[in-house]
């Protein structure tokens, strides 16, 4: 499902023809690197971001949690089920269920990478009458003391950085690889969007207007494929945050005897240099 023509170029920057915008776990927070400990607004939708459009329901949650590892130490698993608190998102088309989230100084208190994980339940694409379910990750730093960001969280499927997701410049490579039940994933198709609509925390919404003029719908969500080792790597044009999904990587094929779109996702944020 979900699949588009591409030419196999390893681990190339290939652009595809994706005539729409793709569906995103959005995993959002306004900072990846905080100098110190402090509390933290997070929102978690299920949506399209580059076009702020359509916003679905994802099924509810499963899982949310934050494995904290600083440099050398054992990592430590923070349960983050009970701050979640529903709401509803809306874009400006579009409105659904969505989830936001405080992380309290407490949660994050020692320095060290934290990965944030969002398991989602299931979200039923009546167009396709095929399910989706979309595994999210977003690092977070505190402190600048790297940790855990490039190490595997231990889920069905995953985007594991080969690049720190927390410390990119405008321009550079982020590269990541993409893990099945802990192997990886040769010619895995993942779908790149950028968040072109700024997420309004206060309103619960993505702004009406766009900080991209997309000269056709190519560009809203370009399309690569992983290298035999499972392998992917993608330039980053624009301060801000970029999505990578990994289509249909996981497992897990169906789900109530239909079929089962099981996906990775992972964000990342590229900042200017000044």
């Amino acid at each position: 499902m979900k699949k588009t023509l591409a030419a196999l170029l390893g681990v190339g920057m290939l652009a595809c023809t994706t005539p729409a915008s793709a569906h995103f776990m959005m995993t959002y927070t306004p900072e990846t690197v905080l100098p110190k400990a402090k509390d933290i607004e997070m929102r978690i939708v299920f949506t399209h971001p580059a076009e702020a459009g359509h916003t679905m329901d994802m099924g509810g949650v499963k899982e949310f949690y934050a494995i904290h590892k600083r440099g050398d130490s054992d990592a430590k698993k923070i349960d983050l089920k009970a701050s979640l608190k529903e709401i509803t998102w809306t874009n400006p088309e579009s409105s659904n269920k969505a989830y936001a989230a405080t992380i309290t100084k407490k949660d994050i208190r020692s320095m060290g990478d934290y990965m944030f994980v969002m398991v989602p339940g299931y979200y039923f694409e009546k167009e396709e009458g095929a399910y989706m379910q979309q595994i999210a990750k977003l690092l977070v730093n505190v402190g600048g003391i790297p940790g855990n960001w490039n190490e595997p969280a231990g889920l069905p499927c995953e985007i594991v950085p080969m690049s720190k997701p927390y410390g990119l410049w405008t321009g550079n490579v982020f590269q990541a690889q993409v893990l099945s039940e802990g192997k990886p994933v040769a010619n895995a198709e993942i779908e790149v969007e950028y968040m072109s609509h700024k997420p309004d925390l206060k309103k619960n919404a993505l702004a009406k207007k766009s900080n991209v003029d997309y000269p056709n719908d190519v560009l809203v969500t370009q399309t690569i494929v992983t290298d035999s080792n499972g392998v992917f790597s993608f330039g980053l044009p624009k301060a801000g945050w970029w999505g990578f999904a990994a289509l249909g990587v996981g497992p897990d094929k169906q789900h109530e005897g239909k079929e089962l779109s099981q996906d990775a996702v992972i964000w990342v944020q590229a900042v200017d240099m000044k």
